[in-house]
């Protein structure tokens, strides 16, 4: 059985939509880091608060690693940013660079500010990101329309679903890491030099396609907004874990986004639903020839966990701007801004750029 990824559905009306190219030039996709602390001005590590145009994540921190002296495992991040955008945000290098920081400027990368702080910046410490896109030449109408879909998400929340990217060109990565957790293919078919990364990377593409095609069930058969017995609730103000076992009582915590519903990161670590929740999931598992036990063999790498179906952009702000529609909104860490694009364009292209 190869991969077999079904078209994810809208929670906006169709005949809503905006249309409108999307990254036709970086600075049409602007994103700046809302971080978790601010650097103190003290301590072992230098903080760097860089802006960037049209540069990787790769790219950027090979080049900050040959240009102030230090190695990549040097280097903290708490995020990746895209390349095809302008993008701000924090990283870290050890204090002895600070030397060579104005080494680092480039046209296309500039250091804004630097900061010393005493611990190393970690993945994950950052409270999300802002976003400004804008969609060039957006149907008529298109005011409108993203009024009322704007209205719309704040209401429903956002489907939390995985880009195109994740996937690899015609489903390359998705399609190994199935072979992986099949046992069709092994470790050993990637060259030695990248082997871990593109483990993680394809054993992550299967993890995310499985979560996807859950989230799409769900809208599919009505059931975003409504909780199920079994369910895995997110707790919105801790990020605990329950699962439900009185729905009566779960639906109006839901309703108050008190709480959200989760779906599944497969691996033997997560969290398990139960009852109707645990049958949706297990339909999901086998059609993809795959059973819970599938995920031990790599377990280091697919641990497991739960996440969130839904997210709600903050501040979410809509305008057009002579035939174009500008978008802006706040997201948490892990959330996609692609997410909610597609729902504006109404593009079947998860990552929002066809």
């Amino acid at each position: 059985m190869s991969a077999s990824r079904t078209p994810l559905p809208f929670v906006t009306p169709l005949e809503l939509r905006t249309g409108g190219a999307f990254k036709s030039a970086p600075e049409d996709f602007e994103v700046e880091e809302l971080p978790a602390y601010e650097p103190s001005g003290e301590g072992e590590h230098l903080y760097l608060w860089i802006e960037k145009r049209d540069v990787s994540a790769e790219q950027l921190l090979g080049h900050v690693a040959r240009q102030v002296g230090c190695t990549r495992g040097d280097i903290g991040a708490a995020g990746m940013k895209d390349r095809r955008a302008v993008t701000r945000q924090w990283l870290s290098v050890p204090a002895r660079c600070e030397p060579n920081v104005g080494l680092v400027a480039t046209e296309a990368i500039r250091v804004l500010e630097a900061r010393r702080h005493r611990n190393k910046l970690r993945t994950g410490h950052l409270r999300g990101n802002r976003f400004r896109i804008r969609l060039r030449g957006a149907e008529p109408q298109a005011d409108r329309a993203a009024a009322e879909i704007a209205a719309l998400l704040e209401r429903s929340g956002v489907p939390n679903i995985y880009g195109e990217q994740r996937f690899g060109h015609d489903d390359e990565t998705l399609t190994f890491g199935l072979g992986l957790l099949r046992g069709t293919s092994t470790p050993r078919d990637i060259p030695p030099a990248r082997r871990r990364f593109l483990l993680r990377l394809a054993l992550s593409a299967v993890q995310s396609a499985l979560f996807n095609e859950t989230l799409a069930s769900r809208i599919r058969d009505g059931l975003l907004q409504t909780v199920l017995a079994g369910d895995v609730m997110q707790v919105s103000a801790t990020g605990g874990l329950f699962v439900v076992d009185d729905v009566a009582r779960e639906q109006p915590r839901f309703d108050d986004r008190e709480t959200v519903i989760t779906g599944p990161m497969f691996g033997p670590e997560m969290k398990p639903p139960g009852g109707d929740a645990a049958d949706r999931e297990a339909v999901v598992l086998a059609a993809w020839g795959l059973t819970p036990g599938s995920f031990e063999t790599f377990r280091n790498l697919t641990p497991g966990a739960r996440r969130p179906l839904l997210f709600r952009p903050g501040g979410l702000e809509v305008r057009t701007d002579t035939g174009d529609v500008l978008l802006q909104f706040e997201l948490p860490s892990g959330a996609y801004a692609t997410s909610v694009v597609r729902e504006f364009r109404k593009t079947y292209d998860a990552d929002g750029t066809g």
